[in-house]
């Protein structure tokens, strides 16, 4: 497998299925050009860097490099299909909120997706 198929095959977006949590966007590309932005989120990371230490053995096991450049939080609420993107990552500085609402709409199309500046 060509390593722009291994990039192509790393999923945009793995969050948690309900709660709030921390994430991460992470810039995922092979020695050349190609390159995708991830969203990575989870409820049991203490710290943003929790959650690349936890990604980033995997993607380099597929000969990928991958670089976290920001984070935030994420609330997810299913039965109401909602998820709000907001706050900051301490370590990473603050995620473009608009870039991830647009990864996170291709996964949960039928989502009202909200964006904020605002809380930590």
């Amino acid at each position: 497998m060509s390593l722009k198929a291994k990039l192509d095959a790393v999923p945009d977006v793995e969050i948690d299925s309900s709660g709030t949590f921390k994430y991460i966007q992470i810039r995922v590309h092979t020695e050349g050009d190609d390159n995708k932005i991830i969203i990575r989120g989870n409820c049991n990371a203490e710290y943003h860097s929790d959650i690349f230490e936890e990604v980033g053995p995997g993607i380099d096991a597929l000969g990928l490099d991958a670089l976290p450049i920001a984070g935030g939080r994420i609330l997810h609420e299913p039965n109401e299909k909602i998820l709000k993107v907001y706050g900051y990552s301490m370590g990473y500085g603050k995620a473009d909120h608009s870039l991830t609402k647009t990864i996170l709409q291709k996964k949960y199309p039928d989502y009202k997706i909200k964006i904020s500046d605002k809380g930590y």
